[in-house]
């Protein structure tokens, strides 16, 4: 019987003496067994693969590794006294499994005030727990460890492609290496797309439209919707507050019950538009056009404009009876033929409006600036009742 002294790949120390047997398949699983280590392959002591048991004498000394190349015990590994000396020492790090060799002052000047320092900087300060190959066993994520390695060297920032720049920051958060966290936090800034603030276009909203229930509520709070075409599209029930739709295409579009409060209209087309019960409080559509719309519920509910800047918009042949108007600006509007039956129009400014043919019956006109509006052709008389402050 032939019995050979194992060691662990490149360490002198720890050897354990095995009894040869079988194949050089027993001989490895032997050596997994009594070195701890996951062995698949054998040298001599001169570095000599061997590939069959035959070739193994009584009394050898054998080198078990995992795959890696064979290191040297006499030149790889040097005693425990030269590891902990002086800082221009050589040290091997074991972090997650991938070994990283440096210098103790690469750990230690860069940041002395770092963890990593304070592991190295004295001898066995920390107690650092060593592997079979005499490397300092840190449990951390090799792929986030090495930028931050190669910033203690030459000080720069490098991190490869597919390396996620948060996992290095975390690393340097752990290790404590501020300078370098001040460096990902801007490269990390830099790295974020521009916010997009582009116009969400036609296609893109019939999507989301398709895509909702019938039963739930569209909420397009704040979106913008600047230059789209939205003609023609069932838009009852949405909630477009303080939404940008300036410059929109929203002819005959069905705005039933459509919350469009604080919302930008302006030089918006809505001619033809349903806009039963709507709801465009402190709205925003100077110079928008919003001819032959429809403000009239049957059912009774009132349209809300009240507050609203409708400067200088066309709302020729509108119905808009009930319709709240209140202090609204309506200066240099056009509104001929417009029906404003029961309108409340109490403090609206109406100057140099054209209401020429409009159905004012009932409207409450009080307190609002009628300077220079035109009142031709009108269907009912208005009574002074009407506009009496």
């Amino acid at each position: 019987m032939r019995r050979v002294t194992l060691f662990v790949n490149g360490s002198p120390r720890n050897g354990k003496v095995v009894a040869v047997y079988g194949t050089l398949s027993d001989l490895l699983s032997v050596a997994s067994s009594k070195l701890g280590i996951k062995a698949t392959s054998v040298y001599n002591g001169k570095g000599g693969l061997i590939d069959d048991i035959a070739l193994i004498r009584d009394d050898d000394v054998l080198f078990v590794c995992e795959g890696e190349p064979f290191i040297d015990p006499q030149t790889d590994v040097r005693p425990h006294e030269e590891l902990t000396g002086s800082h221009t020492d050589w040290l091997t790090l074991n972090v997650g499994g991938r070994y990283f060799t440096t210098t103790r002052s690469t750990l230690v000047n860069k940041e002395p005030d770092s963890m990593l320092a304070h592991m190295f900087k004295d001898k066995d300060a920390w107690g650092n727990k060593k592997d079979h190959r005499g490397a300092f066993l840190i449990d951390r994520s090799p792929e986030y460890f090495e930028p931050i390695l190669n910033y203690l060297r030459h000080g720069q920032l490098i991190v490869n492609d597919g390396i996620n720049l948060l996992g290095v920051l975390e690393e340097a958060r752990f290790f404590g290496i501020d300078s370098l966290i001040e460096h990902l936090e801007i490269a990390i800034k830099n790295s974020q797309p521009a916010e997009d603030h582009s116009p969400i276009s036609r296609k893109e909203f019939v999507r989301f439209l398709l895509a909702t229930p019938t039963k739930s509520e569209l909420r397009c709070q704040g979106l913008n919707f600047s230059g789209a075409d939205l003609s023609r599209l069932d838009l009852r029930y949405i909630n477009f507050k303080m939404a940008n739709l300036s410059r929109c295409n929203l002819a005959h579009a069905n705005l039933c019950c459509a919350n469009l409060e604080r919302a930008d209209l302006s030089g918006s087309v809505l001619d033809c538009a349903n806009l039963q019960g709507v709801k465009m409080l402190c709205s925003n559509a100077e110079g928008a056009s919003l001819k032959g719309c429809n403000f009239e519920d049957p059912s009774g509910l009132k349209a809300n404009l009240e507050g609203a800047n409708l400067k200088g918009v066309d709302m020729e042949g509108s119905q808009m009876t009930g319709i709240n108007l209140r202090v609204a600006t309506l200066k240099n509007a056009k509104l001929k033929n417009c029906n404003l039956r029961g309108a409340t129009l109490a403090g609206t400014d109406l100057e140099n409006c054209d209401l020429s043919g409009c159905d004012l019956q009932e409207a409450n006109l009080r307190g609002s600036n009628v300077k220079g509006a035109i009142f031709e052709e009108m269907l009912t008389p208005l009574h002074m009742s009407q506009s009496v402050r």
